[in-house]
């Protein structure tokens, strides 16, 4: 293998060659004139003529037998034990009588070396849905969001601050049972393109067909103004997504694809989104009051799409991956 101080590349090893075979030189000769070991030259030379130009590029150093490697039986009860079990190296090395850095080893070999990549209620290999091109599916899919109180909730003050908070603030005119205020929620309906992580979402009041039909005519339209064709849906089984109201906002030409039931994880994308809503925006600081939050959402989305860095994009924007799109640059 050539390093910064090997004195022989591939077209130093040919020209040494062909100066013995072809030229008539010593092996003494070449290796001198070359700076290389007589040993050296004597093997490139051996090579050229076995094997000819061809011979001079690099071998792998990989021996051809390997007495010391973990049994093959032995590497399908670590793959049974992982699989079934969902355990780490070092318990299935405690179980197995190995030592965790070979059970580590055996794993990465065969492409189980994180748990995450496991689906834990059936312990296979995860498959994740790509796309190769902006609209070939986005994923459609509602979160639904408690309104904080005015004077802020109890994931920032504490659950007796935000209690009181909450039992202070009346504006929203309603009360339950036990005549506790009542404030309600928010919905937000959101669109994401699985190829570039393009976001586009809304604060409705409800999850009803009608609003999610009118979401998406306006998230279509959105993706259109981006340049982006959407060719395929992807959503959960949600009521709002079975109807035919929002069968018919979706048109001929746009495919409906529905998850399996109890499956969120093939939606994904939109669910992370959703984690990284809350985390980034919803619970991030202080909000003293609803409106206050509300406020920044438009803010906080547009720094999503064109200026925070996406780890599944290389730490690119998500604007970053749609062609001429209006503002990416900013």
């Amino acid at each position: 293998m050539s390093h910064r101080n090997a004195p022989l590349t591939e077209l130093g090893r040919l020209r040494l060659a062909r100066c013995v075979v072809e030229d008539g030189w010593s092996i003494c000769r070449a290796a001198e004139r070359f700076q290389v070991a007589p040993t050296t030259a004597q093997r490139w030379v051996r090579r050229y003529r076995e094997h000819g130009p061809a011979g001079m590029v690099d071998r792998s150093s990989r021996p051809h037998c390997s007495p010391n490697r973990t049994p093959t039986r032995t590497e399908r009860r670590i793959i049974k034990v992982r699989v079934l079990r969902r355990w780490g190296p070092a318990r299935i090395a405690y179980l197995l009588g190995l030592n965790p850095s070979t059970v580590h080893r055996v794993l990465s070999r065969y492409g189980l070396a994180r748990l995450r990549w496991l689906d834990r209620p059936t312990g296979r290999v995860i498959r994740r849905i790509t796309a190769d091109q902006p609209g070939e599916l986005v994923h459609v899919d509602v979160k639904k969001l408690g309104k904080i109180p005015a004077g802020g909730g109890w994931r920032k003050l504490g659950r007796t601050a935000g209690r009181r908070n909450s039992r202070a603030d009346k504006s929203s005119g309603k009360q339950n049972k036990y005549r506790t205020p009542v404030r309600g929620y928010h919905f937000l309906h959101t669109a994401i393109d699985a190829h570039s992580r393009l976001a586009y979402s809304e604060i409705l009041t409800d999850e009803r067909k009608e609003t999610a039909a009118e979401f998406w005519l306006r998230a279509q339209q959105w993706f259109a103004e981006c340049g982006i064709e959407v060719r395929k849906v992807l959503t959960d089984n949600g009521s709002c997504y079975k109807s035919h109201v929002f069968s018919g906002a979706l048109g001929p030409s746009i495919i409906h694809r529905r998850t399996r039931p109890y499956r969120p994880q093939t939606n994904g994308k939109v669910e992370r989104f959703h984690r990284t809503l809350a985390d980034e925006w919803a619970y991030d600081r202080l909000y003293t009051s609803d409106t206050e939050r509300c406020a920044q959402f438009p803010i906080w989305l547009h720094h999503y799409n064109h200026h925070r860095g996406h780890t599944a994009l290389g730490g690119q924007p998500p604007a970053s991956r749609v062609p001429n799109l209006s503002g990416q640059y900013s």
